[in-house]
């Protein structure tokens, strides 16, 4: 007997990688802040992109930014900027790439006064995921009260690339909303 495919999200289909990303993180709850603020990076250099191309050089960010070591990044001083400028492997965004530095102090910032990154961050879902219950791809948001709210705080805290868009983007990797489709796996082990 044969078995049968598993029905996945429709946006994740046609490429390995964007299968095992969707398979094993996108819209598992997240509360470690070195994760959470990969995610950030990575949402930030998706924006005007797709997540594909981001994922594709996912490594390469990884290598670039010091395994996304906030307390490394916050230290970036002009010669690691222009590296990472010329760095073929990654977005060469110049205004992304100054937005990951002063983020990554501001993210420090945050852990110092709540503890956690987590914690604060958690508090637009009431520290639980919204189950938004996809039906197709095209039901899905590009933004939420919950991620306008994040990016209005998030803003007057001084964070750049944070958006409402970026903010939902960001909020469905890390599992604060669960727009998986009702039909996909994951949708009911999440």
């Amino acid at each position: 007997m044969l078995m049968q495919e598993k029905h996945r999200c429709t946006w994740s289909l046609g490429d390995e990688s964007m299968i095992k990303y969707h398979d094993e993180e996108w819209g598992v709850p997240l509360f470690d802040d070195a994760k959470l603020f990969e995610f950030m990076v990575l949402d930030t250099f998706q924006a005007g992109l797709s997540w594909k191309t981001i994922l594709h050089k996912r490594e390469n960010f990884r290598q670039a930014f010091d395994n996304f070591d906030f307390s490394k990044i916050k230290d970036y001083d002009e010669n690691k900027y222009l590296e990472l400028l010329n760095n073929p492997g990654i977005i060469r965004n110049r205004a992304k790439i100054k937005g990951t530095i002063i983020n990554a102090k501001l993210f420090l910032e945050v852990q110092k006064d709540y503890g956690s990154f987590a914690k604060f961050i958690w508090k637009f879902v009431d520290g639980h995921p919204i189950v938004s219950n996809i039906k197709i791809a095209q039901d899905i948001r590009a933004t939420s009260p919950e991620s306008d709210s994040m990016s209005k705080e998030l803003k007057s805290l001084g964070f750049k690339f944070v958006g409402s868009t970026i903010c939902y983007a960001f909020m469905q990797a890390a599992g604060m909303i669960n727009d998986h489709e009702v039909r996909c796996f994951r949708f009911k082990d999440l």
